[in-house]
């Protein structure tokens, strides 16, 4: 793989994240979901495990009526896996928690955006 790939991987992924984040913070739950891959996984310590983007999207509304907002990451890291997928690693924080992304597994879609496969994270405060 060559840098000009992994460059416009790691740009997609960017992208993509930034448009979940803009979705959450502005009370988008379906947004939030379209980010993901309709048979996507999601594992929310400690609130259970989500498949598809049907129980993503109720997931991420009822943590947005549940008055939550504002999502930040902190000190993201991205890594390229191959050529088609790469993972990210961040703290994030938002206005009633915190927490760790253990793994957000980013896949190039056919017209080039990224969208979620896998995305576990943890909610520690």
């Amino acid at each position: 793989m060559n840098i000009e790939q992994n460059e416009k991987l790691i740009n997609a992924v960017q992208q993509a994240s930034k448009q979940w984040k803009t979705a959450f913070n502005s009370g988008d739950a379906q947004g939030c979901a379209a980010c993901y891959e309709s048979e996507a996984t999601m594992l929310a310590e400690p609130f259970g495990s989500f498949h598809g983007t049907n129980e993503i999207r109720s997931f991420w509304q009822k943590l947005i009526d549940d008055g939550f907002s504002n999502v930040e990451y902190l000190n993201p890291e991205i890594q390229v896996i191959d050529e088609h997928s790469a993972e990210l690693r961040s703290g994030w924080k938002m206005n009633n928690a915190s927490g760790v992304i253990h793994k957000e597994i980013w896949v190039l879609q056919q017209d080039g955006s990224a969208k979620l496969r896998e995305d576990h994270f943890e909610a520690i405060g």
